[in-house]
């Protein structure tokens, strides 16, 4: 998932919700799709300069929509009592000792991205409990665990919420007790959703920070060093991953594994490893 994650931060806002983006999260997609993706830039939802004003939705949308969500959940009822979608085509493309035939993904993913579609109106973070609510009743896609939530924090940054990261929503799942995540009536899990992603947004102030700090004290090694110091493009390069090595820093900054350890131990950074051959340090 981590790399799934990268691919989503690194594309336009939209693409990972995109049909070209879906394809290439499940392995289908070119390797440039991701770099290019063809998708347009979203309207900003909330601007820094005017108030948000969200939009409120009439009884009946919200009917609709729970409505949409109730029929994939009831949808995933009867697929787990025996009631399975006709089986997908076969193709060479497809292994039966990896993929279940009887599952079609196409149409799951289909079915999925019209409850998205259907919350277009609706609050940013609504609409991204909505989309992961959806994703695990409807459940498109087996072998990928951990994507519900990596496309419910892609919901958000579509819809402008954010914009320059991608929310670590399961970093704001574990302040929720799994219970109430997987409780049986809707209403509970779509609150402790909304939960989740509150307590995300404030884990991610928390290690925003303690990241500023950590650069903050780290310039403050500066002070009567050289304008030729490579200190400073090494403070940039370690807050900028969350281990590096010497090899890392020497093709980085363009210096030998040697001057690399010796800027490390000038800047005082945290040894990770604890190992004499392989070492590896960080900030936080």
């Amino acid at each position: 998932m981590l790399r799934a994650r990268r691919r989503i931060a690194d594309a336009a806002p939209g693409w990972a919700l995109s049909p070209a983006g879906l394809e290439a999260l499940r392995g289908r997609g070119g390797p440039s799709d991701a770099t290019h993706p063809e998708v347009e830039d979203p309207e900003p939802v909330d601007g820094d300069d005017e108030a948000f004003d969200p939009p409120i939705a009439e009884d009946d949308e919200f009917a609709e929509l729970f409505a949409s969500v109730d029929a994939a959940i009831a949808h995933a009822d009867k697929t787990l009592a025996g009631e399975r979608h006709p089986a997908a085509p076969t193709t060479g493309e497809r292994d039966p000792l990896v993929y279940d035939l009887d599952w079609d993904e196409d149409a799951r993913l289909a079915e999925w991205r019209t409850v998205v579609d259907e919350t277009r109106d609706l609050p940013p973070t609504f609409a991204a409990a909505l989309a992961h609510e959806a994703w695990i009743a409807v459940e498109p896609l087996r072998r990928a665990p951990g994507l519900d939530r990596l496309l419910a924090a892609a919901v958000l940054r579509d819809r402008g919420k954010t914009r320059a990261h991608l929310p670590c929503l399961a970093e704001g799942a574990k302040a929720v007790p799994r219970e109430r995540r997987r409780s049986r009536d809707a209403a509970t899990r779509l609150i402790a959703e909304l939960e989740a992603i509150a307590a995300a947004a404030e884990e991610g102030m928390k290690q925003h920070d303690r990241w500023l700090l950590a650069r903050t004290l780290l310039l403050r090694k500066l002070d009567g060093r050289r304008s030729t110091s490579r200190l400073p493009e090494l403070i940039e390069f370690v807050l900028s991953r969350p281990l590096i090595s010497a090899g890392m820093i020497g093709k980085a900054l363009g210096v030998t594994p040697r001057a690399a350890q010796n800027l490390v131990v000038e800047l005082g950074l945290r040894e990770a490893t604890g190992r004499g051959r392989y070492r590896a340090w960080g900030v936080l």
